[in-house]
């Protein structure tokens, strides 16, 4: 993270790096990987600034993981289940390395709900880790959660056996 690529307000970078690399993001459970999302997301925020649509930042974030070689799904859908039934299907923002659902939001500010959102989310799909990302501050802020109800004898999701998700409307998936 030492490189400052072209175009880039070195302050805003190095800002970034030292909170990235102070925080001890690696001493947490998959750090290293919510590291390079949180690191990719800011690339992306530092670019493109605050002011458009939650897809936009979508589609910027997808570029950075895919030049950082991370193995992701975007839109991922995933069964939400009640007493052992289905009923019915949601879709995480993505999911990286089978393990971390991030949760996109582009508002000026986040509320209590979207918290929840992303809690819900982390249970529902019984994933331990997740992060909510708001791109709409003037400021990229980051939120990381744990699940205290995952349950790791519940078999995961996978990336690689799940075919890409593809928007109804744009089978490309830039919906």
């Amino acid at each position: 993270m030492s490189e400052i690529r072209d175009g880039w307000d070195k302050g805003i970078y190095d800002a970034c790096e030292v909170y990235i690399k102070t925080s001890f993001m690696t001493d947490f459970k998959y750090g290293e990987i919510t590291e390079k999302i949180i690191g990719a997301s800011f690339r992306v925020h530092n670019t493109l600034g605050n002011g458009f649509q939650e897809v936009i930042y979508q589609r910027a974030l997808e570029l950075e993981l895919k030049a950082a070689g991370m193995n992701y799904a975007r839109e991922f859908e995933m069964p939400i289940y009640y007493m052992d039934q289905q009923i019915g299907t949601r879709r995480v923002d993505f999911l990286i390395e089978e393990k971390i659902s991030v949760e996109l939001k582009a508002i000026i500010k986040l509320e209590d709900v979207h918290f929840a959102q992303a809690m819900n989310y982390l249970e529902a799909y019984n994933l331990e880790i997740g992060l909510l990302i708001n791109f709409g501050s003037k400021r990229m802020e980051f939120h990381r959660f744990t699940n205290k109800k995952y349950n790791d004898k519940v078999i995961q999701h996978s990336i690689s056996s799940y075919p890409y998700p593809k928007h109804p409307k744009n089978p490309t998936n830039l919906s």
